[in-house]
């Protein structure tokens, strides 16, 4: 970048070809820049949404969850800023001059929570499927740095998909309670 701008001092006329160029090759680098945090950003908010999981598990766990524990600890993960916001709340309820005191922080946890939950509600958020025994154990192997998470294969967590997982094992269980049943009789 800085050898750009020292070409850049150097050209005479701002119209010029090669003027125009070295422009064209600044605005690609600086865009490229951009592409690179943004992975980056989100690379770091996956890994703080795994290490929240991570640290709400049970560490000696073998077995991997069942559909309603993982659904409760998705509603706990959802409910993870009620104490911040009851503290704002309260912040601004005490005095008149303080009524849009952290109302930037408010409104980023507002919008964030909202996001996650039509996540959830519709397409999915992108977590590991901790339902899985294999995703299970990748998640407790994991390091915690936000470069590996690139090497986790996430899936898409919805509600549905968790009500479609309790429904197979209940239809499981059921079908090995009638089939022992069936056995013992015999």
């Amino acid at each position: 970048m800085t050898n750009l701008r020292k070409e850049l001092e150097k050209c005479k006329h701002p119209n010029s070809r090669k003027t125009k160029a070295l422009g064209k090759k600044a605005r690609r680098q600086n865009n490229k820049h951009k592409v690179r945090m943004g992975h980056a950003i989100k690379s770091n908010i996956m890994g703080e949404k795994l290490s929240w999981f991570l640290g709400h598990i049970d560490e000696g766990r073998t077995t991997p969850l069942s559909p309603q524990e993982f659904e409760d600890l998705i509603a706990l993960y959802l409910q993870r800023f009620d104490e911040e916001l009851e503290q704002i709340a309260l912040k601004q309820s005490i005095g008149k001059h303080r009524a849009n005191q952290h109302a930037a922080r408010q409104d980023v946890i507002k919008i964030t929570l909202e996001r996650e939950r039509n996540e959830y509600q519709s397409g999915g958020m992108e977590l590991l499927n901790l339902c899985d025994a294999a995703k299970l154990k990748m998640l407790f192997d994991w390091d915690g740095s936000a470069l590996s998470v690139q090497h986790l294969k996430l899936d898409l967590v919805s509600y549905n998909m968790l009500q479609r997982l309790k429904q197979a094992t209940t239809a499981t269980e059921t079908e090995a309670t009638t089939s022992e049943n069936q056995m013992e009789t015999a």
